[in-house]
């Protein structure tokens, strides 16, 4: 366990060191987003997310000479995450169109298919493993572009797309250890070795945010940990804040979309407080249903977020209990 510990550790201090430094370097070079959340309107560094590329780097070469067996698993994990993150970049500066974004996703998998380092026998509560060999990889490009995409929705507030993605990580790492799946651990601690940091500036209120260089990369790192540590029914169920909340700006929209191109959500109050867009033509999501009841300062609104993820997650481990009473 001291190998895992160092690997995270070392990612975490990447991380934790470059964020400041990109930031600066973002504002410079007039990379910056405007908080519409707040009254005042900062200006905040959007494209953070590359500190946390750089601190999974890290943490991954580290992961490679220690772990030299599991280096293909490393390596696809490395790639997967990468793509998303370039695509991602090129949607922060670009701004690529809402339907070509999720079939460039599809790349993002290839690394593990090209690798072949899935395993297409995923493991289901009472059944035990599922032969799927023709179905699975199939599947693979698809899961990655959809977790993309649903960290990618899954940021309405400060600190709600890192803050949640780390609740659903660590139930990803609880679910790890009860199932001996050890590359489920390894990664999961490189994944949070760069989303704990990050959430530290990323937190209420903000000093960073991700852009979809963060989000995007995120979100496939959370699909590939799922597939590559044998966690997929785990990572289903501590996802599930984030699949409601795709779906419900879907299904409302009636088709892919950026966020810049429809009504927002939610509006903010002459006292600063947070309330549900009264706009017909504003798609529902997790956070405009959050706030029907009521308005809610930014910060409580927020920690309903964080209180969705922690019940998905103690559910996610409760489903890998039944799946290790199955294996």
């Amino acid at each position: 366990m001291l190998q895992e510990i160092t690997i995270f550790l070392v990612n975490f201090a990447v991380t934790f060191l470059s964020i400041p430094l990109i930031s600066r370097k973002l504002r410079e070079l007039g990379f910056v987003g405007v908080d519409v959340h707040k009254k005042e309107k900062p200006a905040i560094p959007e494209m953070g997310g590359i500190a946390m590329l750089i601190g999974l780097v890290a943490g991954v070469s580290v992961a490679v000479i220690l772990l030299r067996g599991t280096a293909p698993i490393l390596i696809s994990f490395l790639s997967t995450v990468l793509i998303a993150g370039i695509i991602g970049l090129a949607d922060d500066i670009l701004v690529l169109n809402a339907k070509v974004k999720p079939l460039l996703l599809l790349l993002a998998g290839l690394p593990i298919l090209i690798m072949h380092t899935y395993v297409p026998y995923p493991n289901l509560p009472f059944v035990g493993p599922a032969r799927l060999t023709i179905v699975y990889p199939l599947i693979i490009p698809v899961a990655i572009s959809v977790c993309a995409n649903a960290v990618n929705m899954m940021d309405p507030f400060n600190g709600v797309m890192s803050g949640s993605s780390i609740i659903a990580t660590a139930a990803l790492l609880a679910s790890a250890i009860l199932l001996n799946r050890g590359e489920g651990v390894v990664l999961s601690l490189i994944l949070l070795g760069s989303l704990i940091p990050f959430f530290y500036f990323n937190r209420y209120p903000s000093k960073t945010f991700s852009g979809d260089v963060g989000s995007l990369a995120v979100g496939a790192a959370y699909g590939a940990v799922a597939i590559l540590g044998r966690l997929e029914v785990a990572a289903i169920v501590a996802f599930i804040p984030q699949i409601m909340n795709a779906f419900y700006g879907l299904s409302t929209i009636g088709r892919l979309y950026e966020r810049r191109e429809v009504s927002r959500p939610v509006a903010i109050l002459e006292d600063g407080r947070l309330t549900a867009s009264s706009d017909p033509s504003a798609p529902i999501t997790l956070a405009r249903l959050i706030l029907a009841k009521g308005p809610l300062p930014e910060r409580d609104a927020v920690k309903v977020f964080y209180a969705l993820s922690s019940a998905s997650g103690v559910l996610a481990i409760f489903t890998a209990l039944l799946t290790q009473v199955s294996i």
